[in-house]
């Protein structure tokens, strides 16, 4: 967790969140009312950003604020339970509250579904990975939610790893000139990925001797070809179209990586409240 870039994000998010001010609370409680604030959970998921997150919001609205985690990112809560408190000034803890519960929601939503697919593939040796495909600004807080529920990151950024695609692949002319051309100018420490729909795509990249290979879209019955094909020579990772019903049978043609975009562009939110207690 970048700690860092946390805060400044956490500050564009209250500015968005209370303007020139919460009119409502502020009416209604003297600045020195004091209160006791707990998270509830509403249902029953897999925890993410109440070690660094929730406690972040609540001291950036005053850092006097107590905040006590009883659950770490990673458990599961059940419904019913406490996993959060905060003891502090009324005015600043409700200023918190939709903000350090709109981030909780939603990175405890995104840990929850990786768990699911975790779960589903328990006892392969496959590994289930996020893709770019985050909301922009929040990737990195997204990106550990995935790890929170068991699941592994692929590429932060675009500098982080070289994945030849089709427009890649198509504007080049063939996936050799494409890996020629990268190989010429990249660092020799990153690997380089290839993405194929075919098993001519995929022995052009064995020939060219690329690290990754990745099978796009293709059916159930071609993914053990192309393992079979690729036999140990490089890491195979398996992406589009995953979902829960099919991802086992994904992992048992023997691929090393699952990629799901579902992970964070589908994920859908957890049921959370805040009570407040004078």
């Amino acid at each position: 967790m970048n700690t860092s870039l946390l805060q400044r994000q956490i500050a564009t998010f209250l500015d968005e969140d209370l303007g020139m001010g919460d009119i409502t609370t502020d009416s209604a409680f003297p600045p020195n009312q004091q209160g006791q604030a707990f998270f509830i959970a509403k249902e029953e998921f897999v925890l993410a950003g109440i070690d660094e997150v929730a406690p972040l919001v609540f001291a950036s609205c005053n850092p006097d604020i107590a905040c006590s985690s009883l659950t770490h990112d990673g458990d599961k809560a059940g419904k019913g339970d406490i996993i959060f408190t905060a003891h502090g000034p009324v005015r600043d803890l409700l200023a918190a509250e939709r903000v350090a519960l709109n981030l909780v929601q939603r990175l405890s939503g995104i840990a929850t579904c990786t768990a699911r697919f975790v779960e589903t593939v328990a006892g392969l040796p496959v590994k289930i990975i996020d893709t770019r495909k985050t909301t922009p600004g929040l990737r990195t807080l997204e990106k550990y939610a995935v790890r929170m529920g068991g699941g592994h990151n692929h590429r932060f950024s675009l500098a982080d790893g070289i994945l030849i695609k089709d427009n890649h692949i198509a504007a080049c002319g063939s996936i050799t000139a494409a890996v020629n051309k990268v190989r010429s100018q990249a660092p020799h420490t990153l690997k380089i990925e290839v993405e194929t729909e075919s098993l001519s795509q995929i022995e052009e990249c064995l020939t060219c001797g690329v690290e990754i290979i990745m099978l796009d879209n293709m059916s159930i019955a071609m993914m053990r070809d192309a393992v079979a094909l690729i036999g140990g020579k490089a890491l195979v990772e398996a992406s589009g179209g995953v979902n829960l019903a099919n991802v086992r049978q994904i992992a048992e043609t023997g691929v090393d990586l699952i990629s799901v975009g579902a992970l964070t562009h589908s994920a859908k939110a957890v049921d959370i409240s805040m009570r407040l207690k004078i």
